[in-house]
């Protein structure tokens, strides 16, 4: 091998990389706090899971695991947990039974969290840290329950990157503490929507604190309120109603990122599909029993990375924009984030699937960059980049939206094939990281503890990573390998040889310090509602790992009787693992392959699992299923590295005066911006007195009063923070006027909170708001 040479750049980058792994190995050593301490959060002490079930809780593992491993010393686990002193029973509603169909419950709350102070999660970007808010997130819950109530499952797509094993937990022990045994493990599915411009922070495993640069118990405790209070609705709102599935292809919305991959898989199978990506989309129409609509429930395969890495605002990205569309026409006269009805577009076999349908390029000189390892003649991998129909990020973001959402319409529309039958579910905890898999009658292969690959350092098309590294990498380096053998020790034989031929750049099934790198314990769960199947995958299945998945599960429901099942891939639910490469596109280790982290046959394991719990159900058998070892509830974790500080407007002003005031008049498509004092906005996410950071207001001379138009949720306003020295902060509010818009008087309020200490008193959090001079809006 030629001797390696690196420029001045690389040189300054490594020794900044090897500063940093210092700095933060120290960190993850030493900065320990209870979660009961982060932020002003007062933790119960009890982590409760339901001990009194029915026979569908009894589930567990259906391969030979084996010991769940060394937890740590802070970890808790649910039955073993103390019971809390008083634990609150909602009573269970009265049920109409006289009828065909289903109880339909739909509910939505706000889980947005911090805007500020917080990185953003998916992209793994430094810096890259929240400023504002373009949208608010949104919990959006569906309970389905059989006539008689004897059966239901609990579904929740919630506009977050994915679903932490942490959030999971606690929500399970917050359902238990309030409806005891009805809502469980095994019929509730939690699935992220894979937006990459949420909060980050909500984690428990090292590798994602990481990432998220610590925990923030803040954000944490607002996603668990947010997520709660959809179910809790849609709980109250249960009435008779019926399903109907339809499905239908979506063009021109998505590429395949890593079509290299795809092709290493056998062409005989290649052949039966028509494109590299799955294009079908699956909905659920839900009404009740006058005809009236109640929800729906899409499902599609597309990566919610139109905004890309150098966003800096909050937002749902183009699953959301779609779930906007939809929930704004059909609640016409409620604010976004009001009104009965409820969409969600639920995320599926995204993994290898991006929206940047113009594909990749050199963004240095234009040319394309579609190779095996993404990389350009000039400036490497770190120039080859992806991007989307419009004009710039947003207006991307909008046009695919605007497309998922319009074929969602129309599949709803012409739904007529009713959904009927006994609803079922069927969950277990399994150690993936010692699942024996029968390749066939004779042969049996393992699965490995967690590991990275080097091409996870390179990113994607969709967000490059930071160093220049390769996607495409089967062979290590040594400079990079003595660097980790130095900060984390040397991978073992066994783990090499496990995950073969990936080389390792983190073997992070080997580290625990200060707690395990990644997750031992997953979930595998499928819920039933007559012919449909609803898998929930715990990661980012690639197109072909989810045609594997659904035919292996179809096939096990038609061997045992249940023919014609429709099954789902719901993905990033209840667990992240990262990504689901096949065997053969594992080979060739790409950034999602390299993301496999339990090894060459993680796929293979998955479906016999999948298998298992598919048996169980169509013989009835799920009763006899063992729950599987229970993951841990880390009580200590990193906290955050951003302090909070205290708010300070400058001399002579006060929170809410306006710096910069609106123009006397704007036209229809321009933009009517205001700048204020501001405060750190994520003192507002421990603070409900405001619903929101903005409003735009139109007057009414009719009655003298001022309406309420558009509020933070709003696709057309925009919320920036400027965060400057010593507690001092501008807010900018931008409302970008639609053609909609009539003429007439409009104002833009600011909402915000500030934090307040005195010399000895501890801080308090107050609200203010400010007002804009009055403007007038005209057409052109």
């Amino acid at each position: 091998m030629a001797k390696r040479t690196f420029s001045t750049l690389e040189m300054f980058l490594i020794f900044l990389l090897v500063m940093m792994t210092a700095i933060t190995v120290a960190l993850l050593s030493l900065l320990f706090i209870t979660s009961g301490t982060i932020e002003n959060h007062k933790d119960s002490g009890s982590h409760i899971f339901p001990t009194t079930q029915g026979p569908m809780a009894t589930q567990g593992p259906m391969a030979t695991h084996g010991p769940t491993g060394t937890q740590g010393p802070a970890a808790t686990h649910g039955p073993t947990a103390t019971q809390a002193s008083s634990v609150t029973r909602t009573p269970e509603p009265p049920l109409f039974q006289n009828f065909s169909g289903y109880h339909i419950g739909v509910g939505r709350a706000d889980c947005t969290g911090q805007v500020a102070d917080i990185n953003l999660m998916g992209y793994s970007k430094n810096g890259q840290n929240a400023r504002g808010i373009l949208t608010r997130l949104y919990s959006r819950a569906f309970i389905l329950a059989e006539p008689d109530g004897s059966n239901r499952v609990l579904f929740v797509s919630i506009d977050i990157g994915m679903v932490s094993q942490r959030l999971r937990l606690e929500v399970l022990n917050r359902l238990q503490s309030k409806y005891g045994s009805l809502y469980r493990r095994d019929n509730v599915i939690l699935s992220g929507t894979h937006t990459h411009s949420g909060p980050a922070g909500y984690f428990q495993y090292t590798v994602f604190v990481i990432a998220s640069e610590g925990f923030s118990n803040r954000t944490f405790e607002y996603m668990v309120t947010g997520i709660m209070k959809s179910i809790e609705t849609a709980h109250t709102n249960m009435k008779p109603g019926k399903i109907f599935i339809n499905k239908g292809n979506v063009d021109g919305v998505q590429i395949n990122r890593s079509p290299y991959s795809y092709l290493q898989n056998p062409q005989s199978e290649r052949a039966r599909y028509s494109s590299n990506t799955d294009k079908e989309m699956i909905v659920l129409k839900m009404i009740d029993l006058n005809g009236d609509d109640l929800g729906l429930i899409s499902w599609f395969a597309i990566h919610p990375v139109s905004m890309n890495s150098s966003n800096h605002l909050v937002n749902s990205d183009n699953v959301g924009y779609a779930s906007y569309l939809f929930e704004q026409e059909k609640n016409r006269g409620y604010l976004p984030g009001e009104g009965p009805y409820v969409a969600a577009f639920a995320s599926s076999n995204l993994g290898d699937v991006s929206p940047n349908i113009l594909g990749p390029h050199c963004i240095n000189t234009g040319e394309s960059c579609d190779n095996a390892n993404s990389t350009c003649p000039i400036g490497g991998p770190s120039m080859c980049m992806a991007m989307g129909p419009g004009q710039d990020m947003l207006d991307s973001t909008q046009i695919i939206g605007q497309t998922i959402y319009q074929r969602a319409k129309e599949l709803c529309a012409s739904a007529s094939r009713e959904v009927t039958g006994p609803l079922a579910s069927a969950h277990q905890w399994v150690n993936m990281t010692d699942v024996t898999v029968w390749l066939n009658s004779t042969h049996t292969a393992k699965t490995c503890k967690p590991a990275l690959g080097y091409s996870f350092a390179a990113g994607t098309i969709d967000g490059v990573g930071g160093l220049n590294f390769t996607q495409g990498k089967t062979e290590g380096d040594p400079f990079w390998d003595t660097i980790r053998d130095q900060l984390l020790g040397k991978p073992s034989e066994e783990i090499k040889e496990c995950h073969k031929p990936k080389p390792i750049l983190l073997h992070t099934g080997e580290l625990s310090i200060p707690h395990p790198w990644h997750p031992d314990i997953v979930d595998v769960q499928i819920i039933t509602l007559g012919s449909l199947a609803i898998t929930a995958i715990p990661g980012e299945f690639t197109t072909m790992s989810g045609r594997r998945l659904r035919e292996a599960v179809q096939a096990e429901f038609s061997l045992y009787g249940m023919q014609n099942m429709t099954v789902v891939i719901s993905g990033l639910c209840n667990v992240y693992t990262h990504y689901i490469a096949t065997y053969e596109e594992y080979q060739v280790q790409r950034y999602e392959a390299a993301s496999t982290i339990y090894g060459p046959h993680t796929l293979s394991a998955y479906i016999q699992l999948f298998r298992g719990l598919a048996k169980a159900i169509a013989t009835d058998t799920v009763a006899n299923l063992s729950k599987g070892p229970e993951p841990p509830f880390f009580k200590q974790l990193i906290t955050s590295l951003i302090p909070n500080t205290v708010d300070r407007a400058p001399i002579g002003r006060t929170f809410g005066d306006v710096l910069q005031p609106a123009k006397p008049e704007y036209r229809v498509g321009e933009v009517a911006e205001v700048v204020f004092v501001g405060a750190n906005p994520k003192n507002s996410a421990e603070n409900w007195t405001h619903q929101t950071f903005l409003t735009v207001e139109k007057y009414e001379a009719t009655s003298a009063s001022w309406q309420t138009l558009y509020n933070d949720a709003s696709w057309e306003t925009r919320f920036h923070w400027h965060k400057g020295l010593l507690g001092q902060s501008n807010a900018t509010i931008q409302w970008h006027i639609p053609d909609t818009a009539q003429p007439g008087i409009y104002r833009i309020k600011y909402f915000g909170h500030n934090r307040k200490q005195d010399i000895l008193k501890p801080a308090v959090i107050l609200s203010f708001e400010g007002t804009s001079s009055a403007f007038e809006v005209v057409t052109t």
